[in-house]
């Protein structure tokens, strides 16, 4: 991919934290409510960051990519440009006063967060039901088996690279990866899961945080990277940012 993770030093956020707050004007690029809770988790407070969503359309051909994982990286990769382009790319980009209604956002470093979540059944990338039905394939094609979630970050900086043309590249890009044990599941359980509502805006049909957690008999990895963003490698990662006098 076009970035590597960082070299772990800190292994958290936590020494950097009060830096951030006060220098780092930080973006998130989803609208997602899990990706601002784990960003709240951390120790950021609304008002500590900025969200906005990407207008990436997230149509890149899943018949080019051999690893689901590399699909859900470069799916963050996109999202994540997308929204540092319109900030710090160039003649047209945007104030970031302006979209973090800071008034002192102009002065920090602009930090932006992009991340893609995806459900991986045996090589099969199950990413968000189009309707009830759909939503009703994928739950029983998990029922009572294992399954893989990726979820791919990018981090892009007004500080960091650009290309020739002036478009933003990441300054870090990785994907993590947990493995999900479903209990089986009737069809009953199914459709009244569906009919909650919670399965229709997230991948695979199911959110780990909610109702669907009922359904999960175990995990190996990172709880976080199945919610939506891996809370840990995150953190290393921005750490990073602080240790690198890059903020």
């Amino acid at each position: 991919m076009s970035a590597a993770a960082p070299s772990r030093t800190s292994s958290t956020l936590l020494p950097y934290l009060s830096i951030f707050k006060t220098k780092v004007n930080l973006v998130l690029a989803s609208k997602s409510p899990r990706r601002q809770e784990i960003l709240q988790l951390m120790g950021f407070d609304s008002k500590d960051f900025v969200v906005l969503p990407s207008d990436f359309p997230e149509d890149l051909d899943k018949r080019n990519f051999i690893n689901p994982a590399d699909y859900a990286q470069k799916n963050a990769e996109c999202k994540a440009q997308e929204v540092a382009t319109k900030l710090f790319g160039g003649s047209d980009s945007v104030d970031a006063r302006k979209v973090g209604g800071q008034r002192d956002a102009g002065k920090k470093t602009t930090i932006v967060i992009g991340s893609d979540t995806i459900v991986d059944r045996d090589g099969i990338i199950l990413e968000k039901p189009e309707d009830a039905q759909h939503a009703y394939a994928m739950l029983s094609s998990l029922s009572g088996r294992t399954h893989l979630v990726h979820s791919g970050v990018a981090i892009y900086s007004s500080k960091g690279p650009k290309s020739g043309d002036g478009i933003p590249l990441p300054v870090v890009s990785f994907c993590e990866t947990s493995r999900v044990d479903f209990a089986p599941l009737s069809d009953e359980e199914i459709w009244n899961y569906i009919r909650s509502g919670e399965p229709m805006d997230k991948a695979g049909g199911y959110g780990i945080q909610g109702l669907g957690g009922q359904a999960v008999r175990g995990i190996e990895g990172c709880y976080f990277t199945v919610m939506g963003m891996p809370m840990h490698k995150l953190s290393v990662a921005l750490a990073q940012f602080a240790e690198d006098d890059q903020i």
